[in-house]
C-alpha cells in the first residue's frame, strides 16, 4: 500500500520501502517534508525527539540512500544530539543526561569544536591542501566563497550552511571534504580529551577514598548569607598498569615493537596511531607508546632522533616486570574543589577549566563543584609569599596549570618533549648547573641547547622539595595546560 510518508507513524519507519529515484526529486520532497537542514526552528515537542530510537531510523536510512553514506547520517545524529543535551540541560541540569550517553563527542557538529574544525577545513581549500578539492571546485561546487581580494573572508559560511550544501553535491565529492572535515574535528576533541580541556558537562568524581583535610569559607552572600567553600579532598585511587601480558598482547599487530629506552631504561610498546593534519595542511605520522602507567603519542620522525630501541621479547619482559613492582597498588593525590554558592564568584574563578564535578566524600557528604588548582588555593590563602608544599607543587606542576617562579629568576613549567610531559626548569645559569644536577635534576642538549628537568617519577617530589629549599618560591601563576 502506498502512503505518504508524512501519514506514518515513527513507529513504523522501520518497515518504509521507499523508492529514491530521480534523487533531485526525493532531495526536494524531503526538504519539504522533514526538517532536514541541520538547526531549522524544531516544530515538534522535545519530549518526542526525547522518545526516538537511538538506532538508524528510516529517515536515516532514506537520506543515506539518496545520497551519501556519511553526510546524511552525521546531519540527522547531530540534530538529536544537541537537542537531546538540550533537553538534559533543561530538565535535570546535566548535559549528558539527555543524550544518556548515545551520542559521541563528535556527533555534535554544532560545537565550538565543530566550528574550529570547519574554520581549518576552509583555511586548508583556501591554501589547496585538501587532496581531490581545489578551492575553485568547492566554491564552483557548493556555490560558497571564501576568499576575496584580502585573503580568506571574515565572515565564512556557518556549519549549517556547508553541510546543507553539502547534501546537494556529488557522493565522491562528499566523501572527500567531510573526510577532511571529520579529521579535523576528530584531531581537536582528541587534543581537548588529552589535555583534560574537554567540556562534557557535570562529571561524576570516583575513586577508592574522597576525604575533606581542609574546609575554608571564601565568599559569603551579602544579602542571604549563602557561603562559597573551598575544599581541599585527598583522593585515593586504585592504580590499573598494564600487565605484562596484555603488552606483549599488542604484538599481534605486525606493527608493534618492543622497546627500552637507552637513557632512562623504560619500557614501551610502540602501536601504530591516527595521523594529525597539521595546521598547514601536512600529514603527521604518529605512534603511540604504551608504558605501565601511561601511553602518549609521538611523531614519527622523532622516534629515530630518540633514544628508545628495538629489544627482544625476554629483554622487555625483565624490564617490564621490574617496572611494575615498583607500582604502588593505589596513589592519593589533593584536589581542590570550590562548592556551595558558585554562580556569583563563577567569573571569579581561573578561566582553566569551567568543569563542574559531582562527588560523595567517604564521610557520605554530596558536594557538587568547580575543580580548581593549587595555585588558586595558594593564592586565596597566602599572605605575604606564597606558601606550597613541595609534594603540592610537583603535583600542580604535573596536571600542567600552575607555573611556579623561584628565587634568582627560576622558573618551574610543564612543557611536552617527544610528545611526553616534563617539568622544566629554566632561567638557570652556567653557575647553577652543577648544584641543579647534585640536587637530582637532569640536563638535555634539545636543538643546541643546554635543558634542565625535574624528573617525574616517584623521586621528582624528593628532588623538587631539595630544589625549593635553596630557590623558593616568589609567584605562582595560572597557565593553561601544555
Amino acid at each position: 500500500m502506498e502512503r505518504p510518508l508524512v501519514e506514518i507513524p515513527t513507529e513504523e519507519w522501520g518497515d518504509v520501502q521507499v523508492d529514491i529515484t530521480p534523487r533531485e526529486y526525493v532531495l526536494n520532497y524531503l526538504a519539504h517534508s522533514f526538517p532536514v537542514q541541520l538547526y531549522e526552528p524544531f516544530t515538534s515537542p522535545i519530549e518526542k525527539l526525547a522518545s526516538l530510537s537511538p538506532v538508524p531510523g528510516a529517515l536515516d536510512q532514506i537520506m543515506q540512500r539518496f545520497g551519501t553514506d556519511v553526510v546524511a547520517e552525521f546531519t540527522c545524529r547531530s540534530r538529536r544530539a544537541r537537542r537531546l543535551d538540550t533537553l538534559g540541560a533543561i530538565t535535570r541540569g546535566q548535559r549528558q543526561t539527555g543524550g544518556q550517553g548515545l551520542f559521541r563527542p563528535e556527533d555534535n557538529l554544532e560545537s565550538q569544536y565543530g566550528r574550529d574544525a570547519l574554520r581549518q577545513l576552509y583555511v586548508l581549500l583556501a591554501r589547496g591542501k585538501v587532496e581531490g578539492c581545489s578551492l575553485e571546485r568547492f566554491e564552483d561546487a557548493t556555490g560558497l566563497k571564501l576568499v576575496d581580494t584580502n585573503g580568506l573572508r571574515d565572515e565564512l559560511p556557518p556549519i549549517t550552511t556547508f553541510l546543507n550544501r553539502l547534501l546537494a553535491l556529488t557522493i565522491e565529492l562528499q566523501n572527500i571534504l567531510f573526510a577532511a572535515f571529520e579529521q579535523q574535528l576528530a584531531a581537536r576533541i582528541e587534543g581537548a580529551i588529552a589535555s583534560s580541556t574537554h567540556d562534557v558537562g557535570l562529571e561524576t568524581l570516583r575513586a577508592e577514598s574522597l576525604v575533606v583535610t581542609d574546609r575554608r569559607t571564601i565568599y559569603v552572600h551579602p544579602a542571604t548569607g549563602a557561603e562559597t567553600g573551598l575544599l581541599t579532598i585527598t583522593q585515593r585511587e586504585r592504580n590499573r598498569p598494564v600487565s605484562l601480558d596484555d603488552a606483549l598482547g599488542r604484538l599481534s599487530d605486525h606493527r608493534a615493537v618492543l622497546l627500552i629506552n637507552e637513557r632512562s631504561s623504560r619500557p614501551a610498546v610502540q602501536i601504530p596511531a591516527p595521523s594529525f593534519m597539521l595546521d598547514d595542511g601536512e600529514i603527521e605520522r604518529r605512534v603511540r607508546l604504551i608504558r605501565p602507567m601511561e601511553q602518549h603519542s609521538v611523531p614519527l620522525k622523532l622516534m629515530s632522533e630518540s633514544h628508545w630501541v628495538e629489544v627482544d621479547r625476554h629483554q622487555f619482559s625483565a624490564v617490564w616486570l621490574a617496572e611494575l613492582a615498583e607500582v604502588p597498588e593505589f596513589a592519593e593525590s589533593t584536589i581542590h574543589i570550590v562548592a556551595g554558592l558558585l554562580l556569583p564568584i563563577w567569573k571569579r574563578l581561573p578561566n582553566e577549566s569551567t568543569r563542574v564535578y559531582r562527588l560523595q566524600i567517604d564521610a557520605g557528604e554530596r558536594v557538587i563543584g568547580r575543580k580548581v588548582s593549587a595555585g588558586l588555593v595558594a593564592k586565596v590563602l597566602a599572605t605575604d609569599t606564597p606558601k606550597l608544599a613541595p609534594d603540592t607543587a610537583f603535583a600542580a606542576l604535573m596536571e600542567g596549570r600552575t607555573v611556579l617562579d623561584l628565587a634568582e629568576g627560576l622558573q618551574l613549567r610543564r612543557v611536552r618533549v617527544m610528545g611526553a610531559c616534563r617539568i622544566e626548569l629554566s632561567g638557570f645559569n652556567d653557575t647553577m648547573r652543577d648544584r641543579l644536577r647534585a640536587y637530582g635534576l637532569f640536563g638535555e642538549i634539545i636543538s643546541w641547547k643546554l635543558r634542565m628537568f625535574v624528573p617525574t617519577r616517584a623521586s621528582g617530589a624528593e628532588i623538587l622539595t631539595r630544589l625549593l629549599d635553596h630557590y623558593p618560591i616568589e609567584r605562582i601563576a595560572e597557565r593553561e595546560a601544555a
